[in-house]
């Protein structure tokens, strides 16, 4: 028997309702699931709801139709169990890095020394545990990125949602923080969803590729991406992979975004 997926969205659909009465809907209809320690891109064009999903996901916004379930329970408020990294990384100016990292813990009462212990060795995975004492201002985008990411894991969480993380970053950062990711994914076990403008990106780092069309945003695609893990600048390369990406951009109707 199959086993149970982590996040299952069935039919979700959501419509704002502004204060004069007029009806917005943003998605209509997607079905999807995401299974127990997989990664997952999803791509669309601007306005689509990729952003409105993950909030319904984490529960930190209520769907007016359909259902979501995370291991099997109904979403119906924000879940302990779900991390978020945005694409800015939105890190405390006056705390040195770990301090930042260490914020969910403190919110949860649950700073112990054994979770800043853990703090310090998720800074140590993404090559910045010699940066504990640091400032973000001290910081390049990406390394602040990675504090951010940090920051996500300290609670251990089952499952990492990703808005759009390095959006911000130049080209070069970019792909670094890509094969960061990857390892950092391989090495965690956590289940991702990840939201990104960038097709090659989405190609690059899912075992899937989500694609949502225009608004309302339903989803127009799930494409199984078979490149293989570890996956290295070299796959960019592959006539596999440019299949996969030109796929998704005639699904999309745009030219993919370089990442």
């Amino acid at each position: 028997m199959q086993d149970q997926p982590v996040i299952s969205v069935q039919d979700v659909g959501m419509t704002y309702r502004s204060r004069d009465g007029l009806e917005n809907q943003v998605l209509q209809g997607c079905n999807f699931d995401v299974a127990s320690g997989e990664f997952v891109s999803i791509v669309g064009q601007s306005g689509s709801g990729k952003t409105t999903l993950l909030k319904i996901i984490s529960g930190l916004v209520k769907n007016t139709a359909g259902e979501v379930q995370v291991r099997g329970r109904d979403v119906n408020e924000a879940l302990h169990d779900i991390a978020m990294v945005f694409q800015s990384p939105v890190l405390l100016p006056w705390r040195n890095n770990l301090d930042n990292v260490m914020l969910p813990m403190e919110f949860r009462k649950r700073a112990t020394r054994q979770s800043r212990e853990y703090g310090l060795e998720l800074l140590d995975l993404v090559g910045l545990g010699d940066k504990a004492k640091k400032y973000s201002y001290e910081l390049s985008g990406g390394m602040q990125q990675r504090v951010a990411i940090c920051r996500a894991l300290v609670s251990h969480p089952e499952i990492l949602l990703m808005d759009e993380p390095f959006g911000a970053l130049d080209a070069m950062t970019r792909d670094s923080m890509n094969i960061e990711l990857q390892r950092i994914w391989q090495e965690t076990k956590r289940s991702v969803l990840f939201v990104t403008h960038s097709i090659p990106e989405a190609v690059w780092l899912g075992d899937r590729v989500v694609v949502v069309g225009d608004r309302p945003g339903r989803i127009i695609a799930d494409i199984k991406v078979d490149l293989p893990r570890l996956r290295t600048k070299e796959h960019r390369y592959s006539d596999d992979f440019a299949r996969y990406v030109a796929q998704v951009e005639s699904l999309i109707g745009v030219s993919g975004a370089i990442s």
